[in-house]
């Protein structure tokens, strides 16, 4: 493992143990007579991100094949989520046997084999035109489109968009050989942080909720400075990065207004289905599209940012 990987998990690792004991010292006044959702929100999420680091750093340590086995991992969990709330019939069982056994198997082995000609347009086009045939063969109309369009739709967000995120190790930048890693590293670290810090920021000094029927406690305020910390964050992590310090800033800001997109679609398709979390896999915090949900719409975008300005 490079040795800046080592010292980022390092600080990581250092930053996650300071911010436990922080909570567990809050929790220790709440349990005083001062109740707080905010602390119990954050205490929650600092746990995930144990279990997210460690993952990462077992899977960095076991080089670019690990990482992609742990996104594929990831994306069969989350397409299982998905689906497990999706309206299906019997006669879907064909097309999503297909969507989980061979389109997220592929699409991960071609991001191992780096062929990018293929990998991007797998799923939106080759899924797009085979799914809905294998569902239509069973003769079963009752609300087929809807049923076609949400196995699409999860192919699309809990596989492909997913596999950006290792895709990212395949990108080859000048000056910047065997880093994409790091790449990896910064994302999650930009997105993760700004929407834990939007959460922070609305709660403090929310104002105008930005999507009430949805979440009133998601506000403009308080997206606006989760967004404005990201690209702070993003400028100060740009060593992990080819971008300058401007740069970094720049597109950090437009990862985590993405993710702040992917936040609110993911919330009002809970809202549609009527359901508080995803899954149960994560203690007290849902299931992995609960914490995905932002990586999963700012992944596509940052890679194709370094595609376009930096890969050679």
């Amino acid at each position: 493992m490079r040795h800046d990987l080592v010292t980022l998990f390092a600080g990581v690792f250092a930053l996650l143990l300071a911010a436990s004991l922080a909570g567990s010292v809050l929790s220790r006044r709440r349990a005083s007579g001062e109740p707080s959702e905010l602390v119990d929100t954050l205490n929650a999420r600092i746990k995930a991100w144990w279990w997210m680091t460690l993952a990462l750093a077992i899977a960095s340590a076991l080089g670019t094949g690990g990482v992609i086995v742990l996104f594929a991992f990831i994306s069969f969990l989350c397409l299982r989520e998905y689906v497990s709330i999706a309206y299906t019939r019997r006669t879907d069982h064909w097309a999503l046997a297909l969507a989980f056994f061979f389109f997220l198997p592929l699409q991960y082995v071609l991001v191992g084999w780096r062929w990018f000609e293929v990998y991007v347009v797998l799923i939106p086009v080759y899924g797009f035109l085979t799914l809905p045939a294998f569902a239509a063969l069973s003769s079963d109309t009752t609300r087929y489109f809807e049923r076609a369009a949400k196995v699409l739709a999860a192919l699309v967000t809990c596989v492909y968009c997913v596999s950006y995120v290792p895709a990212l190790m395949t990108l080859r930048i000048a000056g910047f050989e065997d880093g994409g890693l790091l790449l990896i590293a910064w994302l999650v670290l930009v997105v993760q942080v700004s929407d834990l810090l939007q959460h922070v920021w609305g709660r403090l000094f929310g104002r105008h909720p930005v999507a009430p029927a949805l979440s009133p406690t998601r506000t403009l305020e308080g997206v606006t400075g989760g967004v404005m910390s990201a690209g702070v964050l993003g400028a100060v992590l740009s060593w992990l990065t080819p971008f300058s310090v401007a740069q970094a800033a720049g597109v950090a800001v437009v990862c985590a207004i993405m993710g702040s997109f992917g936040s609110v679609a993911w919330l009002a398709v809970k809202r549609d289905r009527g359901i508080r979390d995803w899954g149960t896999i994560l203690e007290r915090h849902g299931g992995m599209l609960d914490r995905l949900d932002s990586v999963i719409f700012a992944a596509p975008v940052y890679f194709h940012v370094l595609y376009l300005g930096w890969h050679k």
